[in-house]
């Protein structure tokens, strides 16, 4: 943590949850909510600050804050605080910085009121959403964070022969799904979240309001199904049990989502985006662990098992094909 950025941020915040700067206020202080290499985020009272990653688009990032604020996506998004299309020319040192309301985030340990097919219907919304035509939308940044994570791991880790299955599994994907190239043509015109988790997701107004999606760090164009990708992984894997990963499947179909066939075997849509999240999540998982001096920990462990078992598979034609 950057303690020198934690502070602006909470300053930041601050401010912008007070009308007049000069008034009198019992406040807490700021509070850190997330300090990760993609963004560090402190809340002071109904006001959030967020410094994106360094090397961060600024020009990608306006746009996703437009889509963010589009009236067709209001109950789907959360809109960022106004006025924001000024709000990125805001930086610290060197990140640009947005300002947005708080929202009550899911309890990580109530696991059963875990919003799944609130999650689903959001996403099918989403998806369904024509991308507005005035907007110079980039690609949703999914492959690209995979692409990442296996650097990151690399670095970390170099030579380390466990990492070896993890790398067979990657060689093993289409080259869209590394983002070494664009993404086939019929799936590439849907708005797709690119980073879904229940981690991005808020009621607001807190702490009892509709659930929305946030953190469109990660927004654009490219295939739907790679914001299924994240739970088809984890129920693959054994992590998410198979009645939780139906509730959620059914409730994006019933709400139209266009990511897998309406009904009958969703894998011919999810398989190499569920893969690609496999390897993902493996490789951070030697990321991480590597950068606190300890071994990967048991549900780290599942998501690299998960590659050891990919990698022993045959090479699959139609995925190729789909590159």
């Amino acid at each position: 943590m950057t303690t020198a950025v934690v502070r602006a941020l909470g300053a930041l915040a601050h401010r912008a949850a007070h009308a007049h700067p000069d008034d009198i206020c019992a406040c807490p202080p700021p509070s850190v909510l997330a300090d990760r290499a993609d963004g560090t985020v402190v809340r002071s009272g109904p006001v959030v600050a967020k410094a994106h990653a360094p090397g961060t688009d600024t020009p990608d990032l306006l746009t996703r804050l437009i889509l963010a604020n589009d009236p067709r996506l209001t109950g789907i998004l959360l809109a960022p605080l106004q006025p924001w299309p000024a709000v990125p020319s805001t930086t610290i040192q060197g990140r640009p910085v947005t300002l947005w309301p708080h929202g009550e985030p899911v309890d990580p340990g109530d696991p059963d009121s875990a919003p799944w097919e609130e999650a689903a219907v959001l996403l099918a919304r989403l998806h369904l959403t024509p991308a507005p035509p005035s907007l110079a939308l980039p690609p949703m940044r999914g492959p690209a964070k995979a692409s990442l994570a296996v650097a990151r791991m690399r670095a970390a880790r170099p030579g380390d022969p466990a990492t070896i299955p993890v790398l067979e599994a990657w060689h093993r994907l289409p080259a869209w799904a590394r983002d070494e190239a664009a993404a086939p043509r019929h799936c590439s015109r849907f708005l797709c979240h690119g980073d879904l988790h229940l981690g991005q997701l808020v009621r607001h107004p807190a702490p009892h309001g509709p659930w929305l999606l946030i953190d469109v760090d990660d927004a654009g164009l490219g295939d739907p199904a790679w914001d299924l990708a994240r739970p088809a992984a984890w129920y693959a894997a054994g992590l998410l049990p198979p009645e939780v990963w139906l509730r959620f499947l059914d409730a994006y179909r019933a709400a139209g989502g266009p990511a897998v066939r309406a009904e009958g075997d969703p894998w011919p849509e999810l398989d190499v985006p569920a893969r690609a999240l496999t390897v993902q999540t493996a490789a951070l998982a030697f990321a991480k662990s590597a950068a606190e001096g300890r071994t990967p920990d048991e549900v780290e462990q599942t998501m690299i098992d998960a590659c050891v078992r990919i990698a022993s598979l045959p090479p699959e034609p139609a995925a190729e094909r789909s590159s």
